[in-house]
């Protein structure tokens, strides 16, 4: 099939050569010229065949939504946007919505497989109707893992990306379960190498993972990960989960706990900390630590 597709960043740019590596034929756009096959989104919609089809690969909000906007003036009736990006799954609705009024399809494709994706494929999760989707197939057979497995149509326009968003909820959760066994493992001095341990646990055990091939990876190459400092952003998505459990009363507490320690991860010194440091001072006289990073006082006597 023809394709086009906006964004040529680490995963746009490997899911062009999948694609062309599959018999594809993609036209990329790109702000950087030295990654792009065409000069502008016009050019892009201009040397596709009809029905285009364009797949947008693009940070989500602003951006995405502005490259749509476009597209919605440059495509006509019968044509189909796809997002792949990391929308969240209600911008889905509307920019389905504001498309529909000219004709125009739309799809929304969570994607999963970073930046092994190029070798290994993508796992594609996405919504709209099943005329739309056919249009995109043969695209999202060449992206996806070889085997039956690890492509879904998951539903109405919106289900793609809300489904990609409860995956990466559930990945913070396991990531911060792996790391704060990591970190115990280290505090005792019984464990003498905990790579080892983690590597042991590749084979054979219920927790085995690619997540845990990484970590083990990231051993290898900084032991202790010394070179790493202690501080792990967010995407948003992880944010939109716990919001969706909120609004839909289900409780996720492990994925709610997950983004919090992220947020306390970016903390040099915890305003929330000082204050239960001076309670504990004032009501059982525990030592506090000076704000330089000083020596505790003395701890109080309670004979």
């Amino acid at each position: 099939m023809d394709i086009g597709l906006v964004g040529l960043g680490k995963m746009g740019g490997n899911m062009r050569t999948r694609l062309r590596n599959a018999g594809h034929t993609v036209v990329g756009f790109d702000h950087d010229p030295d990654k792009r096959d065409v000069d502008s989104l016009e050019a892009l919609v201009e040397a596709l065949p009809s029905p285009k089809v364009v797949w947008v690969m693009v940070p989500s909000g602003a951006p995405t939504h502005e490259t749509i906007e476009r597209l919605g003036d440059l495509l006509g009736e019968g044509d189909l946007v796809v997002d792949g990006g990391n929308s969240r799954w209600t911008d889905d609705q509307a920019h389905a919505a504001m498309l529909a009024e000219k004709g125009i399809g739309f799809v929304d494709c969570g994607v999963s497989g970073g930046v092994w994706g190029l070798e290994n494929g993508y796992a594609l999760m996405y919504g709209g109707t099943a005329e739309d989707v056919a249009k995109v197939q043969p695209a999202f057979d060449a992206l996806k893992p070889e085997g039956e497995l690890g492509a879904v149509h998951a539903g109405k326009v919106g289900a793609g990306h809300f489904s990609k968003m409860v995956h990466n909820g559930i990945e913070y959760a396991v990531m911060q379960s792996y790391a704060e066994g990591w970190e115990l493992l280290q505090a005792v001095d019984v464990v003498d190498n905990t790579t080892e341990v983690f590597r042991s646990w590749r084979e054979g055990t219920v927790i085995r993972s690619w997540l845990l091939d990484l970590l083990v990876a990231a051993l290898d190459e900084d032991p202790g990960l010394a070179s790493i400092r202690g501080y792990a952003d967010d995407s948003g998505e992880g944010r939109w989960t716990v919001e969706a459990g909120i609004e839909n009363a289900v409780a996720t507490p492990a994925i709610t706990a997950a983004l919090y320690a992220r947020f306390v991860s970016r903390q040099e010194d915890s305003p929330a900390m000082k204050a239960v440091a001076a309670m504990r001072n004032q009501f059982g006289g525990h030592a506090t630590q000076a704000a330089s990073g000083g020596e505790p006082g003395p701890e109080p006597d309670l004979a």
